[in-house]
């Protein structure tokens, strides 16, 4: 059974995939932080990996831009779950593609490993990015040749919905493809868990 859980901002729904789980104890997490290597802003990496320690897990780091097959394939499929951070999508897709990342994430999410998405990991599980250009810049991944993405999910995740600096990129995508694309708009608050053929938004009150 398919199971994901889909942030904007990992830090701030938290305890939200505590419930989303359950028991913790014991378990790990293939951390994939290769979206924010063309990144100025990348706190959220550090942030994520700080958060998923705090309620328990090992984080075993895997940039698959650098990382061999070998150790891909063990990373994934020798950790509890898996957890795409954010920064560019483009560049986070070409990577994944170029060595074959994409294909060992997309059966092992299949085969029922937990798939936990930030921001840009969150985007790719679409069927395309195409739809995200307004909110990253294609340039940074040159190599690219298809916008196809994993297409694991049947909707497209827009993160950063209402949340600085990303408000007017956020609602350009919502005008311009809310007629053609089944968007699912979230907050920083707020989370998509997948489970099975069933999809919630899960929310947590802005503070202040």
């Amino acid at each position: 059974m398919k199971r994901m859980f889909l942030a904007s901002s990992f830090v701030d729904v938290a305890d939200k995939f505590i419930h989303f789980e359950g028991d913790l104890r014991g378990k790990s997490v293939a951390f994939i932080p290769t979206a924010s290597k063309v990144e100025m802003v990348v706190f959220y990496v550090n942030a994520g990996k700080k958060a998923l320690e705090q309620i328990g897990l090992a984080v075993d780091e895997l940039d698959v831009s650098t990382a061999s097959i070998d150790e891909m394939i063990s990373k994934i499929n020798n950790h509890d779950f898996i957890y795409v951070s954010g920064g560019n999508t483009f560049f986070l897709l070409q990577e994944l593609k170029r060595t074959g990342a994409d294909q060992i994430i997309i059966e092992a999410v299949h085969s029922g490993k937990l798939y936990i998405g930030e921001s840009a990991g969150a985007i790719i599980t679409a069927a395309t990015i195409e739809y995200a250009g307004a909110m990253d810049s294609v340039e940074k991944a040159p190599d690219l040749e298809s916008f196809d993405a994993l297409n694991l999910v049947n909707f497209y995740t827009i993160p950063h919905y209402g949340n600085p600096p990303f408000q007017q990129t956020a609602q350009k995508i919502m005008d311009t493809y809310s007629s053609a694309l089944n968007l699912l708009p979230i907050s920083n608050n707020e989370a998509i868990v997948v489970n099975g053929n069933v999809v919630k938004i899960e929310r947590n009150e802005a503070p202040g």
